[in-house]
């Protein structure tokens, strides 16, 4: 398979599932853009008074993590299932093995630049200035999108072998969750805290795009070597994974 043949099945397995997401929903793909506007709202109501003081325009504070969490989180839960899920095409046609992880995760994406337009509209609604550094969006988004790859190509195998993993992954992604500032200020947490909130990757994706966008500053150069070690890192230790595994789905499915 050539690459534009690649490219034709990932955006027709995408399609896909975003039209098999949305399929019962009246509302359909405008979820993705209400959605984050929702809980950040329920979500402000219940912090915004504990927070106040300490965090400056906290909707926006929550927002930005909260976006960046969700594409995580529903590109990694998404891509768990993606090979079970396929396993009538993965018998019948010749595809990549890796093209319906992959696709789950592109699908997040997809989701993420409808939350995007959410975003936007709140970041004027609060009247935060344009900035140069808030270019590092993108940037962080990309580092994103490569460190959740390799989780879900890795869950992607281990749940062909072991489906029970979907049910620790969601109490992982519970306390990974906490572990990642979404509505609360690092600095309020003890020293110890502090430092295993900062080695959080998710965290280091999210106080780079929080800083760049809310106070125009750029990550310092840990926070860069942090940040690309975790995704490139990640998505070698996915596709190592992955190809070791590929051989043996086919028998276990």
């Amino acid at each position: 398979m050539n690459i534009k043949q690649y490219f034709f099945v990932l955006r027709e397995l995408t399609g896909r599932e975003i039209k098999r997401k949305y399929a019962r929903s009246y509302l359909g793909i405008l979820w993705s853009v209400l959605n984050p506007l929702l809980t950040m709202a329920v979500l402000s109501m219940i912090f915004s008074t504990m927070f106040k003081r300490s965090i400056e325009n906290f909707p926006i504070y929550l927002l930005t993590g909260q976006i960046l969490w969700q594409m995580f989180t529903g590109a990694t839960n998404s891509a768990m299932d993606a090979l079970v899920d396929n396993k009538s095409l993965l018998t019948k046609v010749k595809l990549p093995k890796q093209i319906f992880p992959l696709s789950r995760i592109y699908t997040a994406l997809v989701n993420l630049g409808y939350s995007l337009v959410a975003y936007i509209c709140m970041l004027m609604l609060f009247r935060i200035k344009p900035s140069i550094t808030m270019i590092i969006v993108p940037v962080v988004i990309v580092l994103v999108l490569l460190f959740s790859i390799g989780i879900g190509y890795i869950l992607s195998i281990v749940y062909v072998f072991f489906a029970d993993i979907k049910y620790f992954y969601s109490i992982i992604l519970t306390l990974w969750m906490y572990m990642s500032a979404l509505f609360y200020p690092v600095e309020n947490l003890n020293p110890q805290m502090q430092m295993i909130v900062n080695a959080n990757p998710v965290y280091c994706y999210i106080r780079a795009m929080r800083g760049g966008v809310m106070y125009g500053q750029w990550p310092d150069t840990i926070l860069w070597i942090k940040m690309i070690c975790w995704a490139v890192g990640m998505l070698l230790l996915g596709l190592f994974v992955f190809s070791a595994n590929e051989n043996k789905i086919m028998q276990k499915l």
